[in-house]
């Protein structure tokens, strides 16, 4: 998964399976500085949420295959995507909608029609709101929180002491989360590609981490015969 932290634009994910206002609102936010996906359904979303991870969602509520409160409590409950920020996009209009949906854990609520300009300045005022949390390079999976800048790791708020290439392992295996890395990946990521060691040097570095982590050593899993991924626990 591309961390938004590296990019130099900010990723929006735009989910509306109205064809004509996702298209107007990622043409509106590509001429305005941003880097935009439209996503017709929940199913292609969550395909792009693998690959990459956007600075922020705006999300309908009525789609065809899973509504848009059911997606947001997805991204809420996942320590990964906990604090990403979310603007609801939708019809309905009523005072018990927005309360459901900002209940739900949205951080905005536009109700449609809207203006574009408008659009566009909710969006740059959220992003401006949650600057400081993510420049701070803050990158949470369940009950680990690492600080990219600090480079310090906590399990449960308690911190827990790694040396460099622990760290560095640790990050890339969230970064890509839920994604099965073979040892010869993360062996050229970690240890640079003219590494002369043995992929069990990776399997060394896994082992240790897994008993400084404690118990959140289970969010890494053993893929037999390839390699390892982290995703959280359910």
């Amino acid at each position: 998964m591309v961390s938004a932290r590296w990019r130099k634009k900010e990723m929006i994910y735009l989910v509306e399976d109205d064809n004509s206002i996702r298209e107007l609102v990622i043409y509106t936010l590509q001429t305005t500085g941003f880097e935009a996906k439209g996503f017709a359904c929940a199913k292609d979303f969550w395909n792009e949420m693998k690959k990459e991870e956007p600075s922020l969602v705006l999300l309908d509520i009525m789609l065809p295959d899973e509504d848009g409160l059911s997606i947001l409590r997805k991204l809420r409950d996942s320590g990964h995507t906990s604090r990403l920020p979310v603007i609801m996009l939708t019809a309905k209009g009523t005072e018990y909608d927005k309360v459901i949906g900002l209940d739900s854990g949205a951080d905005d609520y536009i109700p449609k029609p809207f203006g574009m300009m408008e659009l566009i300045s909710r969006v740059k005022a959220l992003l401006r709101r949650t600057e400081p949390e993510r420049r701070a390079g803050i990158r949470t999976l369940g009950s680990i929180a690492v600080n990219l800048d600090k480079h310090t790791v906590t399990v449960n708020g308690d911190p827990v002491a790694l040396t460099y290439k622990e760290f560095e392992l640790l990050c890339y295996l969230m970064e890509n989360e839920g994604i099965v890395l073979t040892r010869d990946q993360l062996l050229s990521k970690i240890w640079g590609y003219d590494f002369d060691g043995e992929t069990r040097t990776v399997d060394v570095h896994i082992r240790t981490l897994r008993q400084k982590l404690g118990g959140a050593s289970g969010y890494i899993e053993t893929i037999r015969g390839v390699g390892y991924k982290m995703e959280e626990i359910s």
